[in-house]
C-alpha cells in the first residue's frame, strides 16, 4: 500500500484536516469572542484615552467649595497678599511657589505671617497655578477660609448681652465689597450690634471687604437674610423700629425721634436707593440734610453720618 502511505504523508504535510498545525486555524481561534473594536476613548494606548483620563484627574483635583458658604477665597500676588497681612485679615495660610525670588515684599510677607502665626507652605508652581485658578500670583498667594455669617437673630442676642437697645444696620442692594467693609467699620465705631446683608445679588464678606473694614469685621458680626422684607417684619415683631435712609425722607436725620430706642437702619444702593418693598416696610424714611449741589452720598459715608447722629442721641 505504498500509495496510501504517500497520501497520508501528503495530507500531513499540507496541514489539511489538522487546523492546529497551520497558522490560519490558530489565527481564527485567537480572534474568537473578542467582539467589536473598543472606542478610542476606551483603548489605553490611544491618545484620546489619555486625554480623557487626564481631564478626569484634573477635575478630581480641583479645590472643593463648602456648600452654602461660597468656599475658601484665594488672593494672589505680592502686593495683594502683603496688604491682607498688614490689615490683619484672618488668613488661613500663605502658599509660596518653589524657586520664587525673594524680594522686600516677600520678606515682609514672611515676617508678618510669622508674627500672626500663619502657616507658610511651599508648593510647586503648577500646583499654585491650579489653586489660584490660573491667576497671576507672582509666586505667592493667601488662602482665606469662608466667612462665618451670623444669624439675624444673633444680633438681638448680642445687644441683650450688652444690656443695650438693639441697633442693627441692614443693607439693601449694596454690591461693592469695599462699601460693605466701610459700613462694617462705621458700625463698629458707632456701637451697632451687627450688619445684615442679603444672601444674593449683594456684596459679601470677601477679602476686599475685610481689608476695607480695617479689622472691624472681626468685632462686628455680619448676618445674611434670605428675604430682607421678611426679616424686617421679624425685627418689627421683636419690638424694633425700622428707618430707611432716602433722599426724599419724611424727616431729616437730626430730628429723628426714634434714635434712642431699638432700631434698624436700612441703607440702599447709591443708584437705586431702597427697593420698593423694603421702603414700604420701613416705619419712617429719613434724609440727610446737605447742600443742593450734591445729589447723594456714598453708601459707606451715608451710613457713617447716620450712625454718628444716632450714637449722639443715645448718649
Amino acid at each position: 500500500m505504498p500509495g496510501n502511505s504517500q497520501r497520508r504523508g501528503a495530507i500531513k504535510k499540507s496541514g489539511k484536516g489538522n487546523p492546529t498545525a497551520g497558522s490560519g486555524g490558530r489565527r481564527r481561534r485567537s480572534l474568537e469572542g473578542k467582539g467589536p473594536t473598543p472606542r478610542a476613548e476606551e483603548r489605553p494606548n490611544h491618545k484620546k484615552y489619555k486625554m480623557v483620563r487626564a481631564e478626569e484627574k484634573r477635575q478630581q483635583s480641583k479645590p472643593r467649595r463648602k456648600a452654602g458658604d461660597g468656599g475658601a477665597e484665594w488672593v494672589a500676588g505680592r502686593n495683594s497678599v502683603v496688604e491682607l497681612l498688614r490689615a490683619n485679615v484672618p488668613v488661613n495660610g500663605v502658599y509660596v511657589a518653589e524657586g520664587t525670588e525673594r524680594d522686600e515684599r516677600l520678606r515682609e510677607i514672611f515676617r508678618l505671617a510669622a508674627e500672626q502665626h500663619i502657616a507658610l507652605l511651599e508648593v510647586g508652581r503648577p500646583e499654585l497655578d491650579r489653586l489660584t485658578g490660573g491667576a497671576v500670583h507672582q509666586g505667592i498667594a493667601a488662602k482665606l477660609d469662608a466667612y462665618e455669617y451670623a444669624h439675624p437673630d444673633d444680633l438681638l442676642g448680642r445687644a441683650e448681652e450688652l444690656g443695650e437697645p438693639p441697633l442693627i444696620v441692614m443693607l439693601d442692594g449694596i454690591t461693592d465689597p469695599r462699601n460693605l467693609g466701610a459700613i462694617v467699620r462705621s458700625a463698629s465705631g458707632f456701637g451697632a450690634h451687627g450688619v445684615v446683608i442679603p444672601e444674593r445679588r449683594a456684596a459679601q464678606m470677601t477679602a476686599a471687604a475685610w481689608k476695607t473694614s480695617a479689622g472691624a469685621a472681626a468685632r462686628v458680626p455680619v448676618a445674611r437674610a434670605t428675604n430682607l422684607t421678611r426679616q424686617l417684619k421679624a425685627y418689627q415683631e421683636a419690638g424694633l423700629m425700622v428707618v430707611g435712609l432716602a433722599a426724599d425722607g419724611d424727616v431729616e436725620l437730626p430730628a429723628l425721634d426714634l434714635a434712642d430706642g431699638p432700631l434698624v437702619v436700612v441703607i440702599g444702593s447709591e443708584g437705586k436707593g431702597l427697593s420698593r418693598l423694603v421702603s414700604e416696610t420701613c416705619d419712617q424714611l429719613v434724609s440727610i440734610p446737605m447742600s443742593s449741589d450734591l445729589e447723594s452720598l456714598n453708601a459707606g459715608v451715608a451710613t457713617g453720618v447716620a450712625l454718628y447722629a444716632i450714637a449722639r442721641a443715645r448718649v
